[in-house]
């Protein structure tokens, strides 16, 4: 890497930094193609670690032999003798210190990947972030229109799938345009709607099966997410959750049919 924002990319992905130094960090990765390439390799690794990895939970037998072979070697080390033979130019020592050493960076390896935020974690995270950055910055709409017929033919050619676009006004929710955003490395189409003064972005990509939905907050942002069709959904708003909750429903009402 020669970009020397590399390791900020790093802890964004690890959501290590305050939410000002992640919008830094975003609006960076919108420019810079090594960090993108950078930070779109880290999420899909952790994505195949949380999909493919394989966890066993050891038999009785096999964890009481573990603790008796480290009970006798406590004996061991408390008989004189035997540390005596344990001299610093000894291959026993080195064997023991060799061991030592793997077995703390083992444990080392396995206490940062339990440490690594889960996959849901990580996308409300990011959809947070997204549309923290659409408030704060220009780029809340591409098309700006509340006619369905307008926004959702603009997205043909920019995405390969057909978002469900529907206009809501007369239940509180009316329609205000749409735009295109990267989430988690992929392109995403959002739909963008107003309840009073508040904004809603509802994130729309093909489902491609490695997430759950479900309901999240996050820095006083409420998520929430399921799936229609093929495609994933997660919306985004600070109103009230249940508010939050009836836009889905007439949403996934309007993709079901």
């Amino acid at each position: 890497m020669t970009c020397e924002r590399a390791l900020e990319v790093q802890a964004y992905a690890d959501g290590e930094l305050d939410a000002v130094s992640a919008l830094a960090v975003e609006q960076h990765l919108e420019t810079c193609a090594e960090c993108r390439v950078l930070y779109d390799g880290i999420v899909e690794m952790r994505t195949a670690l949380k999909r493919d990895a394989r966890y066993y939970r050891p038999a009785a037998a096999f964890a009481q032999r573990i603790r008796s072979d480290i009970a006798r070697e406590d004996i061991h080390r408390e008989d004189g003798a035997t540390r005596a033979r344990a001299t610093f130019g000894s291959r026993s020592f080195w064997t023991g210190a060799v061991g030592g050493v793997a077995a703390t960076a083992l444990a080392a390896s396995l206490a940062l990947f339990v440490m690594l935020p889960s996959a849901q974690d990580q996308l409300a995270n990011d959809i947070a972030s997204a549309h923290v950055r659409s408030l704060l910055g220009t780029h809340l709409i591409d098309i700006a229109s509340s006619n369905h017929h307008v926004v959702k033919p603009w997205f043909a050619g920019r995405t390969d799938f057909s978002p469900p676009v529907g206009d809501y006004g007369e239940q509180g929710f009316p329609l205000v345009g749409g735009r295109l955003d990267y989430i988690g490395g992929k392109r995403s189409a959002v739909l963008v709607y107003r309840h009073g003064a508040h904004v809603v972005n509802v994130f729309v990509w093909k489902d491609d099966g490695s997430l759950s939905a479900g309901a999240k907050d996050v820095s006083g942002y409420h998520i929430v997410s399921w799936k229609e069709g093929g495609l994933f959904f997660c919306a985004v708003s600070d109103m009230e959750a249940g508010e939050l909750r009836d836009l889905s429903g007439l949403i996934q009402k309007n993709a079901s049919g």
